[in-house]
């Protein structure tokens, strides 16, 4: 049996976690899958590192800083968040000096996790479920933390299709076999190779926002950004983090605009 005790000794905030998850069953299940694609990304992180591209760099940082706020590893998200800053003003300095503090701590919450649920690997297979909907949903975000949460919410109700990015998504919706079944469209902002913005653009040059009802879930939360999404045909935007009532709430008006 796994000792909660064990995380928030270490500085865990379970607490505010649990307003996200709502039961420690669900935040144990995810918890599983920041586990499964932590170290991918932080490879990932090291590459960008090394080849000076401080936009992707960015883009890993900040998704690992949300991935830290959202379990309640505070420290981490701290870190995280200060790399995400620099990086976004191109300031190789400081993500050169830094960047051990940043594993450092990375590499603590990896361990603190694994000795927590027991394991030293998790496989993926129990987040992937048989098609059996004859309509389905996109989720266009780069967090797998992000996907699985949705994909767990409406597992009994949709199909949902997930991708990684915007260029995922245009294969998809270019999909004969998939595309008939997609009634709605939840999509991310800040993803790296085709942004959301870019996914948005497309929709409007070949007139899709009313074949596919898009809301948009991101954790962009500046006003210049806001105000750009909302200049497209758009239903909604829910900022990140999001607990399941909102998601749900979103979807239903989404999905309300063609059903």
């Amino acid at each position: 049996m796994k000792d909660v005790n064990l995380l928030i000794e270490n500085g865990t905030n379970v607490k505010k976690a649990l307003e996200l998850f709502g039961d420690m069953e669900t935040y144990d299940e995810t918890l599983s899958t920041f586990l499964s694609e932590v170290p991918e990304k932080l490879q990932k992180i090291k590459n960008y590192k090394e080849v000076g591209d401080m936009a992707n760099y960015a883009i890993l940082v900040h998704s690992l800083k949300s991935d830290a706020r959202y379990f309640g590893f505070e420290k981490l998200a701290e870190v995280a968040y200060e790399h995400e800053l620099k990086s976004k003003a191109n300031d190789m300095y400081y993500v050169t000096e830094h960047y051990d503090e940043l594993m450092t701590e990375a590499n603590r919450v990896v361990n603190l996790v694994k000795k927590y649920m027991g394991v030293g690997t998790v496989s993926e297979d129990d987040y992937k479920k048989p098609i059996t909907h004859d309509k389905a949903i996109l989720v266009v975000d780069d967090s797998n933390l992000i996907r699985n949460f949705i994909l767990k919410i409406f597992k009994d109700d949709f199909e949902v299709i997930v991708a990684n990015d915007g260029k995922e998504a245009l294969d998809i919706l270019n999909d004969n076999e998939k595309n008939g079944k997609i009634k709605a469209m939840l999509l991310d902002l800040n993803m790296p190779n085709v942004n959301g913005f870019e996914v948005l653009d497309y929709f409007k040059s070949n007139d899709l926002f009313k074949k596919y009802p898009t809301s948009i879930i991101t954790g962009v939360d500046d006003k210049e950004s806001i105000e750009k999404a909302y200049k497209y045909p758009i239903i909604d935007i829910l900022l990140k983090p999001f607990n399941e009532r909102d998601v749900k709430k979103i979807l239903e008006k989404t999905l309300n605009n063609i059903l």
